[in-house]
C-alpha cells in the first residue's frame, strides 16, 4: 500500500474508533438506558476499534520515509514525556486540593493532542 492509502486508512480507523467513542459515552443514557450489558459490549467494541487504529497508525508510520519517521518519533516521544508530567502534576493538584475543579481525562487529552501538533509542526519546520 502507499503511504497515501495509509494515511487514508489510518484516518477511516480514526473515524470508526472516534464514532465506537460517542456510542459507549452517550448510549447509556440515550439509547439503552443505564443497560450494564450493553455498556460493557460498547465498551469492547470501542477498544477492538481502538486496537484498529493503533495498527492502523503503525502501518502508517511504517510506510512513511526515514525522515517522516523521525519526525514522528520526536514528536510522539515528547509529547509522551510531556502528557505524563503534566498528568502527574494535574492529578497532583487535583489530590491536594490546590484546584477546585477535578482533574478530568478529556483536559489530558487536549494537553496530549496539541503538544503532538506543536511538536509535530516545530519537527517539520527543524528538518525542513
Amino acid at each position: 500500500m502507499t503511504t497515501k492509502q495509509r494515511t487514508q486508512q489510518l484516518a477511516l480507523w480514526t473515524l470508526v474508533w472516534l464514532i465506537t467513542q460517542a456510542i459507549a459515552a452517550f448510549g447509556p443514557n440515550l439509547l439503552w438506558q443505564n443497560n450494564s450489558l450493553l455498556s460493557i459490549a460498547a465498551i469492547a467494541v470501542t477498544l477492538a476499534a481502538g486496537w484498529g487504529m493503533v495498527r492502523a497508525n503503525i502501518n502508517h508510520l511504517l510506510s512513511l520515509d526515514e525522515m517522516q519517521q523521525r519526525i514522528q518519533l520526536e514528536a510522539m516521544g515528547l509529547t509522551l514525556g510531556l502528557t505524563v508530567i503534566f498528568g502527574l502534576a494535574y492529578s497532583l493538584l487535583d489530590i491536594t486540593n490546590v484546584i477546585s475543579v477535578d482533574a478530568e481525562m478529556s483536559s489530558l487529552v487536549i494537553f496530549m493532542s496539541l503538544c503532538y501538533l506543536v511538536n509535530l509542526l516545530v519537527a517539520q519546520r527543524r528538518y525542513a
